[in-house]
C-alpha cells in the first residue's frame, strides 16, 4: 500500500482545503457536530456542498457522484475533519440514497435522489421500535394493501432528528404469516407530512431532543413509494445497514479528537505537571493511536474496495466495533483529562460558558455531554455485539 499521495492528490488536497476555508459557513464554525442545532443549521454546509457538486462523494457518478477514487475522498474526510466541519446527515446521502439507486424505479431515483443531493430535502429512518433494536426482524409495524395505497399501523422508536424531517423510509410487516420472520417486511418511503404520522420527542439525559418516538396511525401511502419488491425489504435493510455501519466508523474525527485530546492533556496540570507528562495517561493515548491507525487501514481497504465496484460486506461490521469502541474511548479519556471541571455539567451550560460564567476552561465545557452522548454508538447500527456475531459467521465461518 503507497501511503503517499501523489501531486495530483497534493492538488487535490489544497483543491479541497481552499474550498472549505471560503465557503464553510461562518455560523457554523465552532459548532462541531452537536445534535441540537435547527434545522438551517444543519443543511447549510450540505446545500453550499450540493451546489458544488460535492455533497454525494461515494455515490456512482450518473446519480449524481463525484467520481472521485477512495484517496479522494479519505483526502476529502480528513480535511472536514480537520475544522469540525458539520457534513450532510447519513440518512438521506449515506442510507437511503444507496438503496433508492439500487433497487429503487426509476421514478423513485428521478423523485428522490436531487432533493437528497441538494440537501433540500431531509430524510429519517424509521426501523427500530419498543420490541425490535438489535432485534430488528421482530419488526411489528405493519403494512397492509388497500387498492392502490398501503395502510400503515405501528410504532417506531429512537427515530433521529424526525422532527426536522420531510421523507422517511419504513421496514414494516407485510406478511405476517411468512415461515421465516424476515421475509415478510417491505421497504417502503413515507411522506411526514402525511395524515395519521405524529412524532413525540424523547428528550435525552443532556436535555437535548436528538430523537422521537413515531407512531403511525392508519397512514396511506400509495404503493408506488414501495421499494423494490414486496416482502423482500429485509435484503434493502441488510445493504442499507452495511453503508450506514461503514460511516459509524468516524476514523478521520477520531484522528481529530486525539488531536484535541493531546492539546487538552497537554494544558491539564496533575501536581504541577501536565497531564500528558504522566506515563499511564501518555500510555492510553498511545494504545488509542496505534488502535486508530489499524482501523483507518481497514478502512482505506474498504474504500478501496468500493472504487473497484465492490459494496460494503461484512467488513463494515469491523468497522463499525472497533470505530465505535475507539470513539468511547475517546471521550472517556477527554472527560478523564478535564477532571473535576467535566462534573458540573447542565444543559446550557455551554452557553452560560460562552458568556463567562463557565466551569474551567472553555475544552471542559462539551466533555460531559459529549461522552454521555456516545455510550450510544456501540448500540446503533446494530449493537456490537450483534455485528461480532456477524464477523464471525460472515468472515470466520464459525
Amino acid at each position: 500500500m503507497n501511503l503517499d499521495f501523489s501531486p495530483e492528490e497534493i492538488a487535490f488536497r489544497n483543491e479541497v482545503r481552499e474550498f472549505i476555508r471560503e465557503n464553510y459557513p461562518k455560523e457554523l464554525e465552532g459548532i462541531g457536530t452537536r445534535e441540537d442545532l435547527t434545522r438551517e443549521q444543519f443543511l447549510a454546509w450540505h446545500k453550499v456542498l450540493g451546489k458544488k457538486g460535492w455533497s454525494t462523494p461515494a455515490w456512482p457518478e450518473k446519480y449524481g457522484g463525484t467520481g472521485w477514487t477512495s484517496t479522494q475522498r479519505y483526502i476529502w474526510s480528513e480535511e472536514n475533519a480537520r475544522v469540525d466541519a458539520l457534513m450532510p446527515l447519513p440518512f438521506g446521502v449515506a442510507m437511503v440514497a444507496p438503496v433508492i439507486y439500487t433497487f429503487g424505479s426509476e421514478e423513485q431515483k428521478q423523485r428522490h435522489l436531487p432533493g437528497i443531493r441538494s440537501g433540500e430535502v431531509w430524510w429519517c429512518q424509521g426501523y427500530s421500535e419498543p420490541g425490535a433494536g438489535s432485534d430488528l426482524a421482530s419488526v411489528k409495524t405493519t403494512a397492509v394493501r388497500d387498492g392502490d395505497h398501503y395502510v400503515i399501523n405501528g410504532q417506531k422508536t429512537w427515530t433521529t432528528l424526525a422532527q426536522h424531517a420531510d421523507w422517511g423510509f419504513f421496514l414494516c410487516r407485510t406478511d405476517p404469516n411468512a415461515k421465516k420472520p424476515q421475509e415478510g417486511i417491505s421497504f417502503i418511503l413515507v411522506d411526514m407530512k402525511t395524515p395519521g404520522i405524529e412524532v413525540k420527542p424523547i428528550k435525552l439525559i443532556d436535555g437535548t431532543h436528538e430523537v422521537n418516538e413515531t407512531w403511525l396511525t392508519d397512514v396511506r401511502v400509495p404503493v408506488e413509494n414501495l421499494v423494490g419488491k414486496e416482502n423482500e425489504g429485509w435484503t434493502y435493510a441488510k445493504f442499507l445497514l452495511a453503508h450506514e455501519r461503514s460511516g459509524i466508523a468516524g476514523v478521520a474525527r477520531s484522528k481529530r479528537g486525539v488531536e484535541r485530546l493531546r492539546t487538552i492533556a497537554s494544558e491539564e496540570l496533575v501536581d504541577g505537571k501536565p497531564l500528558i507528562e504522566s506515563q499511564d495517561f501518555a500510555r492510553k493515548i498511545s494504545q488509542l493511536e496505534i488502535d486508530l491507525t489499524a482501523l483507518e487501514f481497514t478502512e482505506l481497504r474498504t474504500l478501496a474496495s468500493e472504487a473497484a465496484g465492490k459494496g460494503p460486506g461484512p467488513e463494515s461490521s469491523i468497522l463499525k466495533v472497533k470505530g465505535t469502541e475507539i470513539q468511547q474511548r475517546l471521550t472517556e479519556l477527554t472527560l478523564e483529562a478535564v477532571g473535576n471541571y467535566g462534573a458540573p455539567y447542565g444543559y446550557g451550560m455551554e452557553n452560560a460558558g460562552n458568556e463567562g460564567f463557565g466551569v474551567g476552561p472553555d475544552h471542559a465545557n462539551f466533555a460531559a455531554e459529549t461522552y454521555f452522548n456516545m455510550r450510544k454508538t456501540s448500540i446503533y447500527g446494530g449493537s456490537n455485539e450483534i455485528q461480532r456475531n456477524i464477523i464471525s459467521k460472515m468472515i470466520l465461518g464459525l
